[in-house]
C-alpha cells in the first residue's frame, strides 16, 4: 500500500503520472527518495524506448537578454501538437532558450552536456529525459541558435 501524502508529494516534485508514482512508491515501500531514483531509472528506459519515434510537432522558443545584446532560438520537438501546447512543455522550451543565451553552445550535443542553470545538479540531458517520462513522448532539441553583439 502507498501513502497518499507521499504520492501527492512525489507527483508534485516530479510531474510524473499518478500511476507511475504509485507504482514507484509501492515498489520502494513508500521511500520517497528511492521512488524518485526508480522513476529516474524508468525514465531512462522510456527514453530508449521512445528514441526512435518521429518528432514532427513542437515549437520554437526565443529569449532576449535584458541588455538586448544576447538572444537565442531553440527548436524543441515532440510527437504531437497536444504536448507542444502543454504549459510545462512551453516552460521547458523557454528555459532551454534562456540556457542557450546564458551559456555558449554551438551544437545541441554541447547543450545536452551542460549543467542546467536553474539546478546545477542536473544536466540538460536530464531535463529532456524527465520531459520524456512526464509527457510519454519522444522529446528532442532539434536546433539551437545564439546571437551576441
Amino acid at each position: 500500500m502507498y501513502d497518499i501524502k507521499k504520492l501527492k508529494q512525489l507527483r508534485e516534485e516530479t510531474g510524473v503520472s499518478f500511476s507511475l508514482c504509485k507504482k514507484a512508491l509501492e515498489e520502494t515501500k513508500n521511500n520517497l527518495e528511492d521512488a524518485k531514483k526508480l522513476l529516474t531509472k524508468w525514465g531512462a528506459d522510456k527514453v530508449k524506448d521512445k528514441a526512435g519515434r518521429k518528432t514532427n510537432a513542437g515549437a520554437i522558443f526565443s529569449y532576449v537578454h535584458h541588455n538586448k545584446k544576447v538572444a537565442s532560438l531553440v527548436e524543441l520537438n515532440c510527437e504531437t501538437d497536444f504536448v507542444s501546447k502543454n504549459k510545462e512543455f512551453q516552460i521547458l522550451g523557454a528555459d532551454l532558450a534562456m540556457q542557450v543565451a546564458s551559456l555558449k553552445a554551438e551544437k545541441v550535443e554541447e547543450l545536452m552536456d551542460q549543467e542546467y542553470i536553474r539546478d546545477p545538479a542536473k544536466k540538460i540531458s536530464d531535463l529532456i529525459k524527465e520531459a520524456v517520462l512526464k509527457f510519454g513522448e519522444n522529446i528532442k532539441i532539434n536546433k539551437i541558435i545564439r546571437w551576441e553583439i
